[in-house]
């Protein structure tokens, strides 16, 4: 048994790519799937031409512990108006909220994720609070004017929400994204269009989430949740089905914040299906599934999971 094990680790590792290597590389796709996954991995056209190194940066979430957050985590009480018999076996905010929550979008070169997926949520908790479609918030204003975070270098999910409650940003009309390039332009404190730059939405509160129930309560209740784990090689290749990451895989490459959306069981697998920020041609249309109640990638705890109210 030891034997068996010890020859599927050294045949892993032999086809195991290292950083320069292209992340659509057909051997190693081939090697994804021929272990029997939740998942299937495939071509992604986002990722053409590009290698493990190149994509890297994009990783830009710092990871804390929801146990280093317990201070800002809602009480259970807060939810105990949901009985948890009342979740349902799916969910999806895209289709709950039809036209209300926001399409997918590209962080391109810059590590941006942490200010996407927070903007994003906010963005989509405004719509679902006035129940019309409301314009897209500017992740520039993130990226470009948040001190407390790195711009293109990275930012944290507690601080992206206390710029976006105590600060608030413009719409994407007012402060376009630039930052693609991978450098973050000057906060300019004046608008591209006509509005004014003091017109920022806010977020009335801002606080954690803890535990899977409580996450799919926040979640069916006001919205999208904004969550992060950690980004294995594997990931890259995602195409369909619920993302798992291989045994094998121990360091990863960084954090990464997306945009929770939902929940469902695939094939007996229980998964979260999130919206990411690598454009339509990455994935399931710019979305993916990860396994739902075992904590993988440190989707439920790291972050942490957050989320707020949209000031309407």
């Amino acid at each position: 048994m030891m034997l068996s094990l010890s020859l599927a680790a050294t045949a892993n590792m032999h086809f195991y790519p290292n950083g320069s290597a292209k992340i659509n590389d057909a051997k190693h796709i081939s090697m994804l799937n021929s272990q029997n996954a939740t998942w299937t991995a495939g071509h992604n056209a986002r990722f053409e031409g590009l290698t493990y190194d190149d994509i890297r940066p994009l990783l830009g979430t710092s990871l804390s512990h929801i146990a280093d957050h317990m201070n800002e985590v809602l009480p259970d009480e807060h939810y105990s108006a949901i009985a948890t018999s009342d979740i349902p076996a799916s969910f999806d905010a895209t289709k709950q909220w039809s036209g209300l929550v926001h399409p997918i979008r590209d962080q391109q070169r810059c590590g941006s994720c942490w200010a996407f997926s927070a903007a994003e949520v906010l963005g989509d908790r405004v719509a679902i609070a006035k129940g019309k479609a409301s314009p897209v918030l500017s992740p520039e204003d993130l990226v470009s004017c948040d001190t407390g975070d790195m711009g293109c270098s990275g930012g944290q999910l507690p601080n992206a929400w206390s710029y976006l409650k105590n600060t608030g940003i413009v719409t994407d009309k007012c402060f376009p994204y630039s930052a693609g390039t991978g450098t973050a332009p000057t906060c300019p404190k004046k608008c591209a269009d006509s509005e004014s730059w003091s017109a920022k939405q806010k977020a009335s509160s801002a606080y954690a989430v803890t535990g899977v129930t409580n996450i799919q309560k926040e979640l069916m209740t006001n919205g999208p949740v904004q969550v992060a784990f950690k980004v294995y090689k594997s990931f890259m290749s995602y195409k369909t089905g619920v993302y798992k990451k291989h045994w094998y895989e121990v360091i990863p490459e960084g954090g990464h914040a997306v945009k929770l959306v939902g929940w469902g069981t695939e094939d007996g697998n229980d998964y979260w299906l999130v919206a990411n920020s690598w454009n339509t041609n990455w994935g399931l249309d710019g979305f993916f599934k990860i396994s739902r109640g075992d904590d993988q990638c440190g989707i439920e705890k790291m972050g942490p999971p957050y989320a707020g109210m949209p000031a309407v």
